[in-house]
């Protein structure tokens, strides 16, 4: 039997506010546990939770970046469940009325464009976090995450394969970061998400049981997860089992999915309107500056890097995949002044290359869009050529000199000189006549004989251009 995959994400982004969304309490990464846990998130008596306005600007603003429907008004619930990380026995989310309703997300996969739905995206707080090593087989409970402020981003069930998963939640996290609401980091847990997974005949209509995958936190283990929960399906019901609806781990390690237990509904949460926490009502006013806030969105980058700068969808893909990459891109072409084909060769190549190899972040790139525009400028001027500017690359990258500096301090300035240049040449030639004769004969490839003496002779000096030039003129 033919099998058809049918795939939906919930994703949890956290939003980049300094404090949480119901209390003062810091939302700062890596303290001490249960340091940034404050009588609020822990739920004591008499406490009231505050909602934090910046949350709901960030969630306007990604629904806004998505083309969804803004509700005029929102209302906050409690979710009612036990767990050793929840100290309250109820999250604070939204149920009936999210802040976000109907968007969509295009998506590429093998060339081809794909628009994905997005149900709803909903505010809610974060539970702690249960540890469950180097305490000798007990548990410990860290609440320094609880109250942090996430938005649950809950698409369509529209994928059908982990790739097209894997796009959808790429294209999320390029999002949440260009919206400067999230910052994407999904080792500290600030970006992941819960896959829901099913099967069912080719051509059917009827939706299969699904399973949820729960809390993955790579784009590799969504994929890896999504594909081994395929199979599991696929060989149960070949076999004469049932899929049964059920939250399950996926194991990296093994590789392998786990049941943790079984599917709850909504109503076993027993929602209800918080009686502590005002509707949100959402002005016309907190409409436009939240809309006048916007930023250029990715796909309209992409699109204007391809028109303006005449790149091809690779490279604007490439340079289009952050915000901090697109406009350290721009403010190359700015201040050096070069053709863009120079900048976005240098961009994607070398610096890219250097960063990924460093495992660096944009930000924390050792070379400024100033520094690596004036290497640039000297490639574009023929003070150095292509060689040599990445001897010059290698050592910016270790200092803080300039280009120049370092073109002047290592001799590394270009011979332009053409009698210098011509008068190395002829002593290659006489020195060479078998190669010489080899070249007069038809064989072109011993062009590159001359060329790279030529190069030698002169460490890499000698401009490229004119070494070919005059070459071919004395070889004739």
């Amino acid at each position: 039997m033919e099998w058809e995959t049918v795939i939906g994400l919930e994703i949890h982004a956290q939003m980049a506010t300094k404090s949480k969304i119901f209390s003062a309490a810091s939302t700062a990464y890596g303290a001490e546990p249960n340091t940034q846990a404050c009588a609020v998130d822990l739920g004591f008596p008499g406490v009231l939770p505050v909602l934090n306005q910046e949350a709901v600007r960030m969630a306007v603003k990604f629904g806004m970046a998505i083309g969804a429907e803004i509700a005029p008004y929102s209302v906050f619930a409690r979710k009612n469940y036990f767990y050793p990380d929840l100290p309250k026995g109820y999250q604070i989310s939204q149920m009936e009325l999210p802040i976000v309703g109907i968007g969509y997300l295009d998506i590429e996969v093998d060339g081809k464009t794909k628009r994905i739905g997005v149900t709803r995206a909903h505010l809610e707080e974060d539970a702690g976090k249960s540890l469950h090593e180097d305490f000798h087989g007990l548990t410990g409970i860290d609440l320094n995450r609880a109250g942090t402020p996430l938005l649950e981003i809950v698409s369509e069930p529209d994928m059908r394969s982990a790739k097209e998963a894997v796009a959808y939640m790429r294209k999320i996290h390029e999002l949440v970061r260009y919206l400067d609401i999230c910052d994407g980091n999904m080792q500290e847990g600030s970006f992941r998400c819960d896959a829901n997974v099913s099967i069912r005949p080719k051509g059917q209509k009827k939706f299969g049981t699904r399973a949820e995958l729960k809390n993955i936190n790579s784009f590799k283990f969504v994929e890896k997860a999504i594909n081994i929960e395929v199979e599991r399906q696929m060989d149960l019901i070949e076999s004469g089992g049932t899929v049964i609806q059920e939250t399950r781990l996926y194991d990296a390690d093994k590789n392998e999915t786990r049941s943790m237990r079984s599917k709850e509904e909504a109503n076993d949460y027993r929602y209800f309107p918080d009686p502590d926490l005002l509707p949100v009502e959402i002005t016309d006013e907190l409409r436009k500056q939240v809309k006048a806030d916007l930023p250029e969105l990715p796909t309209a980058k992409k699109l204007r890097f391809i028109e303006q700068y005449g790149q091809d969808g690779e490279s604007a893909t490439i340079l289009t995949s952050s915000r901090q990459l697109a406009d350290f891109y721009e403010a190359v072409i700015k201040e050096s002044g070069c053709e863009a084909k120079l900048c976005t060769n240098w961009v994607t190549g070398n610096f890219l290359g250097a960063i990924n190899k460093a495992g660096l972040d944009i930000n924390d790139t050792p070379i400024s869009h100033q520094r690596l525009a004036g290497l640039l400028k000297r490639i574009a001027d023929n003070t150095i050529s292509g060689k040599i500017a990445k001897q010059v690359f290698d050592v910016l990258w270790e200092s803080d000199a300039t280009a120049d500096e370092i073109i002047e301090q290592q001799g590394l300035k270009q011979i332009t000189d053409s009698g210098a240049i011509e008068a190395i040449i002829d002593k290659i030639i006489a020195d060479n006549p078998k190669q010489v004769e080899q070249y007069l004969s038809g064989k072109d490839k011993v062009f590159g004989f001359f060329v790279g003496q030529a190069m030698k002779a002169t460490q890499g000096k000698a401009n490229p251009g004119e070494v070919n030039k005059m070459l071919k003129d004395k070889l004739k």
